[in-house]
């Protein structure tokens, strides 16, 4: 059995319109959020083997603030295809994953996680708020078996739910 956590990344800061997209920080709310967001996971029992990340400053920030919750430490992939990647450009990264992996965090951009996140359970979300997790759980062995609607949602979660 394989579980993908797909992650968007943190709010971010829109203060400086002279910085590059990809070079926007989190702001105070998503540096907030995303340890947040990762102490509810280390509370709910979920760690990964691995989290893989798009390079974009706001989103390995928020990587790197939900691996510091967890009392071991995390491997953190930096994957540069993540960074506004498609559907399917995020279906070839989830089919390259290593098997020895069986939990994996994916962090990333919208609208490409809302989109692959619904494509791979069926489930209907709406667009992913900022710092949102969705796990999907695979009753497989090799995440190249991953497809359209061969996982089961079973967990949505995001700074302002209710818990």
């Amino acid at each position: 059995m394989k579980e993908l956590f797909i992650i968007r990344h943190a709010k971010s800061s829109w203060s400086n319109f002279q910085e590059r997209d990809f070079d926007r920080p989190l702001n105070e709310r998503g540096r907030v959020a995303a340890p947040e967001m990762g102490e509810r996971l280390v509370k709910g029992g979920i760690t990964p083997n691995a989290i893989v990340s798009s390079p974009a400053k706001r989103a390995i920030t928020t990587a790197r603030l939900i691996a510091g919750e967890f009392e071991r430490q995390i491997q953190i992939i930096e994957e540069p295809k993540l960074y506004h990647a498609s559907p399917l450009l995020l279906l070839d990264i989830v089919n390259g994953l290593p098997d020895k992996f069986e939990k994996v965090f994916l962090v990333g951009h919208n609208p490409g996680l809302t989109d692959f996140s619904e494509y791979l359970s069926d489930a209907q979300l709406g667009s992913l708020p900022t710092a949102a997790v969705v796990g999907i759980r695979f009753e497989i062995d090799s995440w190249s078996l991953v497809s359209g609607s061969t996982g089961d949602f079973f967990l949505f979660d995001y700074p302002k739910k209710v818990v």
